[in-house]
């Protein structure tokens, strides 16, 4: 298996699943995940799928997702 890094071409990450919120706007405006086999996350920007990924583990991802539901981060959009 090949090893998945920061900055790979998402449409290089064979058999990625991608998903966005149902939040989503109908413009695509939006960021979309993908599950990878060793628990951790891929992110790309929607409106560019064939650019870059970002790479979270299952840590990392945990982590920012408590922190989002906890508003951590809310005085960035509000």
């Amino acid at each position: 298996m090949r090893q998945i890094v920061n900055g790979v071409r998402a449409t290089e990450i064979e058999g990625a699943v991608w998903r966005k919120s149902r939040r989503s706007n109908p413009n695509g405006n939006c960021v979309e995940l993908a599950p990878l086999p060793d628990g951790g996350v891929a992110v790309r920007n929607s409106r560019h799928p064939e650019g870059p990924a970002l790479v979270y583990t299952r840590d990392e991802m945990v982590a920012f997702l408590e922190g989002a539901k906890d508003g951590d981060f809310d005085d960035m959009v509000g």
